[in-house]
């Protein structure tokens, strides 16, 4: 990259813009200072020349002033001293002009001014005096003094200028030198992650410069990017294993139908079995749909408020025929949790999720306890089981899509009912949590309560377990 086209440049070039307006800001204020002040020294030191050489004429008369101004032009260069003593008819008695200037002020006082004294312009700064008489007195100094001083001034200014200047397109150029060296490893990282190799990372010295910091930001983003991309490759690997199973047996079930052509009854038992099979397929993509509509927060547009106790209680209740079939107690606790803000069907699907899970794996004439309880502002709704429970390396695992654990291997799922609820917990602000229940498994959905209150219909501390609702069931048909 050529250096003018280059950031470098850019910075070189801003880094002299800056310099020199700093310059310029700083010389302004002194240049003014300085010429605020010789001036007024220039013009008190007139003063005093002209009052001595007043005294001068009027202690011991015209004679001696003229006498004192012709020694005083000997020893003194016209360059940088102006005197004249002038009759009342402005015809020179003494001093270093050889007449009266026409420039000349009419009045007393200091006056700033061009005379010309022959062919040659002086700028001066000129006082004049009338004395008794009518004779007239003009002192002078000629600024032409202070140029060289003036002009050291700016030959400085100039300079420093020329040393900022160089001093930018030098520092650019090293400047130039280190981003391209930087710009090269990163782009050489780039490259080999874009031919495949997700391994690679920025270098970073692990300091806190700005180069180093966007390193170490770009590499947690790669290492993000590096497992999503491993997950999108293990969820289309697990989605392939986990269909290719009620494929085959549907292919299998169809063939052996188009060739065995059995009777009528056992042809509808295959077709059930195929329905069954597809529909296995189904609830894959059904909750891979799912699970892609809730990353996207697409569902937030319906969130209302919800009462957490009473969707708890009422999936609770769903699950209580295929409870009591398995020979397990339900038993469901609240303390009157307050609302949150949710969509009511996928919370219901979550809750369902680990309640089913909870059956799955559960001990047989046991009790899962379910509860909604309020902790500071939050509210959590627990499912407890005595079952195998999940190993502690394995509990950050099984919220991934796909995943199953050793102690589901024999049971029916596709390994997508905790992502289902984690995804859930995400888009509702909260969190799922899975620890030991000593023995089993404690399943808290944690969740984000708002400032409505609970449905006051609702009593505190609501509780029931299985046997209760089992017996209110049968007084239910006795009376019908």
């Amino acid at each position: 990259m050529p250096f003018p086209r280059s950031s470098a440049f850019r910075l070189a070039l801003g880094y002299i813009a800056v310099s020199i307006t700093v310059l310029a800001l700083f010389a302004a204020p002194l240049w003014y200072a300085w010429r605020q002040n010789v001036e007024e020294v220039r013009a008190e030191l007139l003063r005093e020349d002209v009052e001595s050489l007043s005294d001068i004429f009027q202690n011991q008369g015209p004679e001696v002033l003229t006498a004192v101004i012709a020694a005083r032009v000997k020893n003194e260069h016209i360059a940088y001293s102006i005197i004249l003593f002038t009759d009342a008819k402005l015809s020179p008695l003494a001093g270093n002009l050889s007449a009266w200037p026409s420039e000349a002020p009419d009045t007393p006082g200091v006056h700033k001014l061009t005379i010309t004294d022959g062919e040659r312009p002086i700028r001066a700064l000129l006082m004049r005096s009338t004395l008794p008489g009518g004779y007239n007195l003009l002192v002078g100094r000629d600024n032409s003094r202070f140029r060289p001083l003036e002009a050291l001034f700016l030959y400085g200014l100039v300079g420093a200028v020329g040393i900022l200047t160089l001093a930018g397109v030098v520092g650019g150029l090293l400047i130039r030198r280190a981003l391209l060296s930087e710009v090269n490893r990163i782009r050489q990282t780039t490259c080999a992650i874009v031919g495949g190799d997700f391994a690679r990372r920025l270098p970073a010295r692990g300091g806190s410069d700005e180069l180093d910091l966007l390193a170490q930001t770009v590499n947690r983003m790669l290492d993000q990017i590096e497992q999503l991309v491993h997950g999108v490759r293990n969820v289309s690997n697990a989605i392939a294993h986990d269909l290719r199973t009620p494929l085959a047996e549907l292919r299998s079930r169809l063939e052996e139908l188009s060739v065995a052509r059995p009777d009528a009854a056992t042809t509808f038992a295959q077709i059930e079995a195929a329905v069954a099979d597809v529909d296995r397929v189904i609830e894959i993509f059904n909750a891979l749909l799912r699970l892609a509509e809730i990353d996207t927060g697409a569902r937030r547009s319906g969130f209302v408020p919800i009462d957490v106790v009473a969707l708890a209680s009422d999936v609770a209740e769903f699950y209580q025929p295929v409870a009591e079939l398995r020979g397990v107690n339900l038993a469901f606790e609240s303390d009157g949790a307050p609302a949150v803000a949710g969509d009511p069907l996928l919370l219901s699907q979550a809750i369902s999720n680990l309640i089913d899970n909870a059956l799955k794996y559960g001990v047989r004439e046991d009790t899962i306890a379910i509860a909604a309880r309020r902790s500071d502002s939050v509210v959590e709704i627990t499912v407890s089981d005595h079952g195998p429970g999940i190993p502690d390396a394995e509990k950050e695992k099984v919220t991934e899509r796909f995943y199953r654990g050793d102690a589901s291997r024999g049971t029916p799922g596709v390994g997508l009912g905790l992502s289902l609820v984690a995804a859930v917990a995400r888009l509702h602000g909260g969190r799922l949590e899975l620890t030991d229940n000593r023995p089993g498994l404690r399943a808290a959905l944690i969740l984000t309560a708002t400032a409505s209150p609970a449905n006051p219909g609702l009593p505190e501390g609501r509780r029931w377990t299985l046997p209760k609702v089992k017996a209110r069931e049968q007084r239910r048909a006795a009376v019908a």
